[in-house]
């Protein structure tokens, strides 16, 4: 019996995804489970496996289109089969008990929209492009978005001979949409501080020794810092919220996201319920998630859903900068450097390292005050870090 082929929803507010490249052709044999398509949601890039074994026996969905989570986007079977019982209805008539009017004349504009695929339409469209008489490279000569960008490159003006310029891949113009959204959607401001860090670097150095010496796991900086963070959101969980369609909720569990640079682009895996984690915990997941992110293995569920995020670029030698909110969270931290900073000390001066805090919050629902406060508030957790959460 012919089993279809379904786009899965890799996250609950995934609408669409993006078919990147068919890894079968149709008549190839299938194994159950084998992968048969690369996707791609705004966050990150799948395989779509065979939900049976057998044949492929035809594709619904040209490379470079989007369809639908949970549509039909081709069938597997045995070779002969009929197929057309799973064909997706495009733009279907209602039945009428009288005949249809004669259809009217397709303008010269509504055939050339008909020539592009949807998501070319709206690459066209958000670049200002005229595709004129181009002939795309889908079926019939159908226009995709990898023939627009092409031809745009081919036409730019003012670089060098051979040198034409690199188109964003999905996931780069997916992050690059989503942060012009961010921006747009919300009031965004960024307060800057800084915490005594000689507690943390004292507490990073027992957990180095531990791990040389006994072969204990290890926790770094950053997951101290992200540790802090969460006892201070259980403490003031007013930022630990988002803001979806006008309504606030107010997140009793702290779902911890964290910006973790790949070769696909950015992403923010999600450690849930962080709250209930102990330090050693946290920094296992938290690496956990960091090697499936690398390795392109990650779940869907694992990228969605946090609600607070903590970026580090401190790593970098970053003194400061403003993070931008990842909607619809309403907060998110900035981790730095380490610096030496002056701090008087009775009628001395004496020369403290610290540890950069940047901290954006949505000005819709967390006023300048209330930021201060969870600013301090994480600070105090930080210099208490030895007391809580020392091994």
């Amino acid at each position: 019996m012919a089993t279809p082929i379904e786009m899965p929803q890799p996250g609950v507010t995934v609408e669409e995804c993006l078919l990147v490249r068919w890894l079968k052709r149709p008549g190839e044999a299938v194994a159950a489970g084998e992968a048969v398509a690369e996707i791609e949601t705004e966050k990150a890039a799948f395989e779509l496996n065979a939900p049976a074994a057998g044949v492929l026996l035809e594709t619904f969905v040209a490379e470079g289109e989007t369809a639908p989570v949970f549509s039909v986007v081709g069938v597997i079977g045995q070779p002969g089969e009929p197929v057309e019982a799973f064909r997706p209805r495009r733009g279907a008539p209602q039945a009428e008990a009288a005949a249809p009017p004669a259809p009217a004349p397709v303008r010269e504009d509504q055939a050339g929209a008909a020539r592009l695929s949807p998501r070319a339409r709206r690459w066209a469209a958000e670049h200002g492009l005229d595709p004129g008489a181009l002939t795309g490279s889908g079926p019939g000569g159908r226009v995709l978005e990898a023939d627009l960008r092409r031809a745009l490159e081919a036409a730019a003006p003012g670089g060098e001979p051979g040198e034409p310029g690199v188109p964003l891949s999905g996931v780069r113009e997916r992050i690059a949409r989503r942060m012009r959204e961010s921006l747009a959607q919300s009031a965004q401001y960024t307060l800057h501080s800084s915490a005594q860090a000689a507690g943390l670097l004292r507490l990073r150095e027992r957990f180095k020794t531990a791990h040389r010496e006994r072969g204990e796991p290890d926790v770094n900086l950053n997951e101290l810092v992200m540790f802090a963070a969460v006892r201070a959101l259980v403490e003031m969980p007013e930022l630990n919220a988002e803001l979806i369609e006008g309504r606030l909720y107010r997140r009793r569990s702290v779902h911890l996201a964290f910006a973790c640079e790949t070769p696909r682009g950015l992403l923010a895996p999600v450690v849930r319920d962080s709250q209930r984690l102990s330090l050693r915990e946290l920094a296992e997941r938290v690496r956990a998630l960091t090697r499936q992110a690398l390795e392109g293995t990650i779940a869907p569920e694992d990228l969605s859903g946090g609600t607070f995020t903590v970026s580090n670029l401190g790593v970098y030698g970053v003194e400061s900068f403003t993070p931008i909110l990842n909607p619809p969270q309403v907060a998110l931290l900035g981790v730095n450097a380490i610096e030496l900073k002056p701090v008087r000390r009775g009628e001395a001066v004496e020369f403290v390292e610290h540890i950069g805090l940047s901290l954006t919050c949505d000005h819709q629902v967390v006023d300048g005050a209330a930021g201060a406060r969870f600013l301090r508030l994480l600070r105090e957790r930080i210099e208490q870090i030895e007391e809580i959460a020392a091994p």
